[in-house]
């Protein structure tokens, strides 16, 4: 049976929206995120089952912001307000950006859900048991792939 979107929406629309509002810290993109969050369900909704829907829209939700974050990074909405936000964080603008490349580097060579899932455990604490349930792997899969992200990170730190 397919999922009555209306009704997941009523149920699991505030969860979708907090889960947006956290990542992405702005009320007006978090909204814009979370109708993309039920779009997507709408057009795959024929597909999709009603058991699991709270992980399937977390997970969703997850990509949907990291995506949009992606996005920003690459074209700035309006270059002047990224300007202003620089100068604004200046005293620590300098440890954020090389924050920024060491993240990308390193994201750049790994899978878009390998970035997720790393954001689910050590930003959200979510259990690997969660996350693995979230992203539909084993326990074994997800901790494989959170051991090699860690792997690359100490050893470009070993490099630097």
């Amino acid at each position: 049976m397919a999922i009555d979107v209306e009704e997941t929406y009523k149920r699991h629309g505030p969860m979708v929206l907090r889960r947006c509002r956290s990542l992405l810290r702005d009320e007006q993109q978090a909204v814009d995120a979370m109708h993309d969050v039920f779009v997507q369900l709408l057009v795959h909704r024929e597909r999709l089952v009603d058991k699991g829907a709270c992980s399937l829209l977390w997970r969703i939700a997850t990509n949907v912001c990291l995506n949009k974050i992606r996005s920003r990074k690459r074209r700035p909405e309006d270059p002047q307000s990224e300007l202003l936000a620089q100068l604004a964080a200046h005293d620590d603008a300098e440890s954020r950006g090389v924050a920024r490349v060491v993240l990308d580097r390193l994201f750049a060579r790994e899978p878009v859900s390998t970035g997720t899932m790393a954001v689910m455990h050590l930003v959200d604490g979510m259990t690997l048991e969660e996350v693995a349930e979230s992203v539909g792997l084993s326990v074994s899969g997800v901790r494989k792939r959170l051991r090699t992200l860690r792997a690359g990170v100490m050893a470009r730190e070993g490099a630097a």
